[in-house]
């Protein structure tokens, strides 16, 4: 069991290095490709939301009609 535990050391020791290692600083094209990037994807997310409320609105309107639930504008025409 020692004999493990000293590998595993000597094993992370031996990687720490490539771990604390920095990465060279982003060009000025690459930041703007990934602001690209970044504004595309906001842009299918606010997309993809919209069409999640809808399907979530039209399930919710499904429920209430198979189950006979009056929906909160026709309740509070009574």
């Amino acid at each position: 069991m020692n004999f493990r535990i000293l590998i595993m050391s000597a094993a992370m020791a031996a990687t720490a290095g490539t771990v604390w290692a920095k990465l060279p600083p982003m060009s000025d094209d690459a930041k703007a490709k990934l602001a690209e990037a970044k504004a595309k994807a906001d842009e299918a997310a606010k997309k993809e939301s919209g069409y999640l409320a809808k399907a979530q609105d039209k399930a919710v309107t499904n429920y209430r009609k198979n189950k006979g639930i009056k929906t909160p504008a026709a309740a509070k025409k009574k």
